[in-house]
């Protein structure tokens, strides 16, 4: 009983002990709650819980835990700069085509204002965990973007990870010296590149803002000397995007004033530069401006996935542009045109590395063209092989005679051979092909099909790229203008004998579908949407926010798949 006494005695004046602590100490008592309240939200993200702060899900589920258990899970946030600053970009991150919703935003402002008011430990250690999960948040989508890729393209090999230790380094530092700023632009991918992008994106979300620009009426043909009084909305019309800049917008000539800004207008939308408003031209000027700006989200969303992963050097096929840039020390250094896959057959989204380059190649037909193209041909017409100087080869390599094969009896799955074009002038692949191996069969090409390249939308290939002036683009790979000039690629090419040319190193060329681009001068350049791939994109942004499945830091446990 004595111990038991004693026991109480001691439990009693430790008691008191801690009322007289609390009473004069109530900042870190609050403090020690705060930190209790935070151990136990982490605790349970580490258990697999979803857990939510103040009815806000946390989404990161490895690097928000690290970094309060860095800090045996006291606040981060103690620096009003770094508070500051994270509020500041938030409340203008949909300038970058992001909705602030998914970080947070409303959720803290709220959580900001009642702590005003009142300090309970729960609000606090919520508000703290809410405003590193929507840093955590940004950053994923700064430098991975919103939507992911592979969830809509299963070709997309375009990817990145992250050092783990080096990120949640960076996050603890910049958050702890007010330093958030910086680390956001530091997240930002090229502005350099993106920058003009976004510019545009609030140029034409003002114009959305003021009500859009006019519709312009169905009518005849409007051109230099006709008077019309669509000319007037015409005119309104292009003063709204700066095609126009001068002129008395009340009249109805089309002037020498209209016809420039016309032409200047078909040039920015991948249009014949004619400076005549005939059907193409007409449908482009009605377009309404909530589908540019959301055709400019889209871009600056295929931004963020692409250019953090940019080398120094690499081969840019722009799909929509139907062109080709040679990009060297990060500047252009080369352009041409080339024609792309047609809509039935797209060429791909992908990264790969031209490796070396094949003179007068042969052509196997893909299986693709065999089942659509060759086999019902040959069906049709039994000189189809002859005309083409195709040749039916076995799997030993051997010549197979044509006229000794029932082609009745095959389709694309029971075909025992395969179908070759030899070298020459009039193989599909022309006189000279980039190797660049991948699981879709794509290369780069040349083509005897040269008068295509005349026409604006080159859209008009099997889903391979061929390209203006091979023979440029050969010596610029090859970079050794002593032994491989275009001359004398020209000449090893005339000897007619299929050779391949090794790459003194590989050469990474990606293929992009921009929708939208700029041009030298800050122009905004819009493209067709050839496949039919924004809209995918526009409505993935609208969704609720969520991490990919696939991992964003490199070397994760097998359990940490998400951010």
């Amino acid at each position: 009983m004595q111990t038991f006494g004693n026991s109480h005695k001691h439990g009693a004046i430790g008691f008191a002990a801690v009322i007289i602590w609390l009473t004069l100490f109530p900042g870190v008592a609050l403090a020690t709650k705060v930190q209790d309240h935070i151990r136990d939200r982490v605790e349970l993200i580490r258990k697999g819980f979803k857990v939510t702060a103040s009815g806000s899900r946390l989404a990161s589920r490895i690097v928000l835990p690290a970094l309060y258990e860095k800090q045996n899970f006291r606040p981060l946030w103690k620096n009003p700069y770094s508070v500051d600053q994270l509020f500041s970009v938030l409340e203008s991150i949909d300038r970058e085509g992001l909705n602030p919703a998914d970080y947070h935003l409303p959720k803290l402002k709220k959580l900001r204002q009642r702590l005003q008011a009142n300090s309970d430990a729960q609000t606090q250690g919520d508000y703290d965990l809410l405003l590193t999960d929507a840093l955590l948040r940004l950053g994923y989508h700064l430098q991975f973007g919103k939507v992911d890729p592979a969830a809509l393209d299963s070709s997309w090999n375009i990817d990145r990870k992250l050092d783990r230790a080096d990120y949640i380094l960076k996050q603890e530092k910049a958050i702890r010296r007010g330093a958030v700023k910086e680390l956001i632009v530091d997240m930002t991918p090229l502005l350099s590149i993106s920058g003009p992008l976004n510019r545009a994106f609030q140029i034409y979300r003002a114009i959305q803002a003021r009500g859009g620009w006019p519709v312009i009426p169905n009518g005849p043909t409007l051109r230099l000397g006709v008077t019309d009084k669509r000319v007037i909305r015409l005119r309104e019309r292009l003063g709204s995007t700066g095609d126009i800049l001068a002129g008395n917008l009340y009249s109805e000539l089309y002037d020498h004033g209209v016809k420039t800004a016309v032409s200047h207008f078909q040039r920015r939308h991948g249009l014949p530069p004619d400076g005549v408003v005939g059907g193409a031209t007409l449908k482009a000027l009605n377009v309404p401006v909530k589908a540019r700006v959301n055709q400019i989200r889209a871009n600056l969303e295929r931004a963020r996935w692409v250019l953090p992963v940019l080398p120094d050097e690499f081969v840019l096929v722009d799909i929509t542009g139907f062109s080709l840039t040679y990009i060297k020390h990060g500047k252009i250094a080369w352009e041409t045109k080339v024609q792309v896959g047609k809509a039935y057959r797209e060429t791909p989204v992908f990264r790969a590395e031209i490796k070396y380059l094949m003179f007068n190649p042969t052509w196997t037909v893909p299986p693709t063209i065999l089942k659509e193209d060759v086999l019902p041909a040959i069906k049709r017409d039994p000189r189809y092989l002859q005309r083409r100087n195709l040749k039916v080869i076995d799997h030993k390599g051997n010549h197979v005679d044509a006229s000794g094969i029932d082609w009745s009896k095959y389709s694309e799955r029971n075909f025992p051979y395969s179908i070759r074009q030899e070298a020459g002038p009039g193989n599909a692949l022309g006189r000279i092909k980039f190797v660049l191996p991948n699981k879709h069969s794509i290369y780069l090409h040349d083509t005897p099909s040269k008068a295509l390249f005349g026409k604006k939308k080159r859209a008009s290939s099997s889903g391979c790229v061929r390209v203006q002036y091979p023979y440029r683009l050969a010596e610029l790979l090859l970079d050794d203008p002593q032994n491989w000039s275009v001359a004398k690629i020209k000449k090893g090419v005339n000897a007619g004998k299929t050779r391949r040319v090794k790459l003194s190193k590989p050469v990474t060329v990606v293929f992009m579908y921009w929708t939208v681009r700029m041009d030298s001068d800050g122009g905004v350049l819009f493209r067709n949407d050839i496949y039919g791939r924004d809209r995918a994109i526009v409505e993935a942004l609208k969704k609720p926010f969520k991490f990919r499945r696939r991992p964003i830091l490199n070397a994760p446990a097998p359990s940490e798949i998400r951010h």
